[in-house]
């Protein structure tokens, strides 16, 4: 097992980041995401040995996504979304345009259900095939192109896409 551990080093050094934002995809919280990241790869570390012959990324991806399931699982307190999102000024001219851009998109994709939430995840932040999805997550292609269809659905009834699209922001496309 000592012979396995600069390997496990190795990997946490170079893919710790890639993981540690996908763990805060999925939980929007990055404290707890950090404890997911930490989780998934004290679970992994006893079994690096032969985890790490192939696609380790991949392996410890799944456990992620599946730690993080079985924590929403145990951890619902009976709370539900409710309300609209309030839509941000979109003006081209605002320097800090990206950020509430990407703060809308996360918290979009926060309130979408753990599987969606998951689908989206890996299909649209992590660039993984419909093929690739569904290894991670268990399922059929079938279920993951269903869970994405309605995943951006839900999306678009919740970003501001076409303003988005506009010239500069301007709604009179000047």
């Amino acid at each position: 097992m000592r012979d396995a551990t600069p390997d496990f080093e190795e990997f946490v050094a170079a893919c710790g980041p890639k993981l540690l934002r996908t763990a805060w995809l999925l939980t929007g919280d990055p404290h707890q995401a950090e404890d997911l990241l930490q989780t998934a790869l004290a679970k992994v570390w006893p079994k690096w040995d032969w985890i790490s012959i192939e696609r380790p990324e991949a392996y410890v991806r799944k456990v992620l996504v599946n730690s993080h399931v079985s924590w929403w699982r145990r951890r619902w307190t009976g709370e539900l979304p409710h309300g609209e999102l309030p839509e941000p000024p979109v003006q081209r001219a605002d320097p800090f345009e990206d950020v509430v851009l990407s703060q809308v998109v996360a918290t979009a994709v926060r309130a979408l259900p753990p599987r969606q939430r998951a689908v989206v995840v890996l299909r649209f932040f992590e660039d993984l095939s419909v093929e690739e999805t569904a290894e991670v997550l268990r399922c059929t292609t079938g279920t993951v192109k269903s869970q994405t269809h309605r995943a951006l659905a839900a999306l678009r009834g919740k970003l501001p896409v076409r303003e988005l699209m506009l010239d500069g922001g301007r709604r009179d496309g000047n």
